[in-house]
């Protein structure tokens, strides 16, 4: 028997019923998708400025210095966690005496791949990292030490001075304080300065950069970095031997592709 009019109204109100029930489902799981989707989109947003932010403010407030070593720049080359007593401002270990420098001008020579730098050291105005410099200079503490940090942005320097030739090196002790830092945290070219960890004035050791192209270095809480002196020749060769070549991989902060060994640095 054919169903009646009635029996077909229902059947076409059920289906009309389940067919707006399955179009709700779909819009609701579409909202679903989409609100989903919009708070994966903003988490990513979130961490992406996050990590973009903290890379800049490790590059910009680092100067040179060494990651996990004492005595590097940060700018920034970072370093590894100084003793406590030199956290609280005093010099560690077996110190060379401030009155080695004689407070006078002292030139010399450092030699990078066969390149001569001529150098000045003024050890009136930085006699301590002077005094320094010139014990591990006459002693052979630099011969065949690499440059292990070469930077092509933001600031231009060649960091050297690490025995371990990783930027996590030393010579066994740690001084300060912070001499002869300009003022105006701009480093010209040819400028040879040291290296210490960020904030930490008595983190300097054996590590020294030279900026090879004028560099603003922001200070931090222990001041700007110490000035040892000058290159005074021999720029023009190293930039073409070893700068040019830029840091591993294209990097703007690393490990020089070009070898750059210290072979010899003499001063008197």
């Amino acid at each position: 028997m054919a169903p009646s009019n009635q029996e077909r109204a229902a059947r076409e109100a059920r289906t009309r019923l389940r067919e707006y029930q399955a179009r709700q489902q779909a819009h609701t799981e579409r909202i679903r998708r989409r609100t989903r989707d919009n708070v994966i989109a903003a988490v990513v947003v979130v961490v992406l400025i996050a990590g973009v932010t903290a890379a800049q403010l490790f590059y910009f407030s680092g100067g040179p210095g060494a990651p996990a070593a004492s005595s590097a720049p940060t700018s920034t080359p970072a370093a590894t966690d100084a003793p406590d007593d030199a956290a609280e401002g005093q010099n560690t270990g077996d110190v060379p005496a401030s009155s080695i420098a004689e407070g006078r001008d002292w030139t010399g020579t450092m030699t990078i791949n066969d390149v001569p730098l001529g150098i000045t050291l003024d050890g009136a105005a930085a006699p301590q990292a002077v005094s320094a410099f010139i014990s591990q200079a006459q002693s052979g503490f630099f011969t065949g030490t690499s440059c292990h940090r070469l930077t092509t942005s933001g600031i231009f320097v060649l960091q050297c001075g690490d025995p371990t030739g990783t930027g996590t090196g030393g010579p066994g002790y740690e001084y300060g304080p912070v001499e002869n830092a300009p003022a105006d945290d701009v480093y010209p070219a040819g400028t040879l300065a040291m290296a210490r960890q960020g904030g930490n004035g008595y983190s300097m050791g054996s590590q020294f950069f030279i900026v090879y192209d004028d560099s603003t270095i922001p200070s931090d809480a222990a001041g700007g970095y110490t000035v040892l002196g000058q290159i005074t020749s021999g720029l023009d060769q190293l930039d073409s031997s070893v700068i040019a070549a830029g840091a591993v991989d294209g990097a703007p902060d690393g490990k020089p592709a070009a070898a750059a060994v210290i072979t010899d640095v003499t001063v008197q």
